[in-house]
């Protein structure tokens, strides 16, 4: 006994209603996912950062050193993430000047 194909519409349209993502959806995801935990984590040191400063300049801490350090570490994970942008962009640049 051989088996009958369904070939309503509806069964194409269910086959159709959960699309995978392919492998370069799913790179490209997690890719996002890390570029946003990144920002944020630059984010909370800017943050923390700005709240040792305005505790320094009103008086309210004598960890001078701490501060500064906070300060620094700040600056640092800034200057990291606009390298890793202009890196971004230069590869991104790259692959449009690409002749398909």
């Amino acid at each position: 006994m051989t088996a009958i194909a369904d070939i309503t519409l509806k069964s194409h349209l269910q086959g159709l209603s959960a699309p995978q993502k392919s492998p370069v959806q799913k790179v490209g995801d997690q890719f996002a996912e890390a570029l946003k935990s990144s920002l944020a984590s630059v984010n909370q040191s800017q943050v923390t950062a700005d709240r040792a400063a305005e505790q320094v300049a009103a008086g309210n801490t004598k960890n001078l050193h701490e501060a500064m350090i906070k300060l620094e570490e700040a600056d640092i994970s800034l200057r990291l993430m606009v390298q890793v942008r202009n890196k971004v962009v230069e590869a991104y640049q790259e692959i449009m000047r690409m002749q398909v």
